[in-house]
């Protein structure tokens, strides 16, 4: 490779792998879990010895020394488990800490997320929404006949997760072409209810 085409690697693989507060970056955080499957394996740091041990000190230094196995276990996953089997078998709670994996909630007052919760249970489940549906967001149809003018309203079930804007235009897009007629849909983004549309020319966003 040359110079130039690492450099454009480097800069898609940083702009694939980001996270920020409040949105799920299903690749960055499918590729940590399996460099903690790798780790934990390669160490022995699983099964019923390991999750019996009570001493916090001999789990911080546990090594059964079996490099390889790690490498294994990673191929075995893939092959076997889908993304939810994928969460449900091997998040952990040392893991969403290490990784700094909460539930966030957005705060009108400040304009930001803020973490809502450390509860692990509750981190699985709502990574399991997400990745519901394929991962795909939930999108129904409203109203046919919006606004009596033929025009199509859909609605995004807000699982927690804001639409990334480009699918939600690309969505609007495809979909107009269908129906011939402006298309709205009405969604939610970081806590406010927003309606985008398009007209066959031009996207717009209101907010209500």
């Amino acid at each position: 490779a040359t110079a130039a085409e690492i450099v454009d690697f480097a800069d898609h693989h940083s702009m694939t792998m980001g996270m920020q507060p409040g949105v799920i970056n299903p690749y960055k955080l499918g590729i940590e879990m399996l460099r903690d499957i790798e780790y934990r394996w390669d160490r022995g740091m699983h099964g019923l010895e390991w999750e019996q041990c009570e001493d916090i000190s001999a789990k911080a230094n546990w090594d059964t020394g079996e490099r390889g196995e790690g490498r294994k276990k990673i191929f075995q996953v893939r092959a076997i488990y889908n993304d939810l089997t994928f969460i449900e078998e091997f998040l952990t709670p040392d893991f969403c800490q290490r990784a700094k994996l909460f539930t966030y909630d957005f705060n009108q007052a400040s304009g930001q997320y803020e973490i809502s919760s450390r509860n692990f249970n509750g981190i699985k489940e709502k990574l399991k929404t997400a990745l519901t549906n394929g991962g795909e967001p939930y999108i129904f149809i409203e109203d046919g006949n919006y606004a009596n003018r033929g025009e199509l309203l859909m609605k995004h079930r807000h699982d927690g997760f804001d639409l990334d804007e480009n699918y939600a235009r690309e969505t609007l897009k495809n979909v107009r072409r269908i129906w011939n007629r402006p298309v709205w849909l009405a969604t939610e983004e970081e806590g406010k209810e927003v309606v985008l549309s398009f007209d066959g020319k031009e996207f717009s966003r209101h907010e209500a």
